[in-house]
């Protein structure tokens, strides 16, 4: 597929993610029971999360827990000029503005610790059976876990509705990177050896 039909794609999951109606079975604190029972994070683990814009499935709940058990959190700082997000730990109440593509991240001050996840929770469009995900279309997360898995073991987990799954395979180019998990309201998908 050319990239005109994964623009076509990204539109159509873009306006299917906006009428999906919340329901019980599509209740966000679900996902984090699911994702401590099958990550199973460690507290020496870094773990980067995502702050959501619009109708981006919202990982706060897994956010709360991580934070109230004492692992490390960050999130992403999206820099002009690179592709490669960079990730500051994040403590509750600690400020937070608008970074391009107006996505709130932390306030960089002489403080901030910039760390490397062990673990990165990603948001998507829309994800496939085999593991792969069709995001906004900037390529931040592909560069940024290729970066990462060239240093260290990385797992990559897509956290968004039951709904947002595709029955076909989403067009795969080069730079793009296979999730590991994707953890939906309803199902754990497992997509790593």
């Amino acid at each position: 597929m050319n990239d005109l039909s994964k623009e076509t794609l990204r539109q159509e999951a873009i306006r299917h993610r906006d009428r999906i109606h919340i329901f019980n079975n599509e209740d966000t604190d679900v996902v984090c029971e699911l994702f401590f029972d099958s990550i199973k994070p460690q507290k020496e683990q870094i773990i980067a999360l995502y702050w959501p814009r619009g109708k981006e499935f919202d990982p706060g709940y897994i956010l709360e827990r991580l934070l109230k058990e004492g692992f490390c959190c960050a999130l992403p700082v999206i820099e002009k000029e690179s592709r490669i997000l960079r990730f500051v730990v994040w403590k509750e109440n600690d400020p937070l503005e608008a970074g391009l593509f107006n996505i709130l991240q932390p306030v960089l001050n002489e403080k901030s610790e910039w760390v490397e996840p062990d673990i990165v929770i990603v948001p998507l469009l829309a994800f496939d059976r085999k593991g792969y995900r069709l995001g906004y279309g900037g390529g931040y997360y592909d560069a940024t876990l290729r970066a990462l898995r060239h240093k260290k073991e990385v797992v990559a987990v897509g956290v968004c509705y039951a709904q947002q799954a595709v029955i076909f395979n989403l067009p795969v180019e080069p730079h793009d990177e296979r999730l590991d998990w994707v953890i939906t309201p309803q199902q754990i998908h497992r997509f790593c050896d």
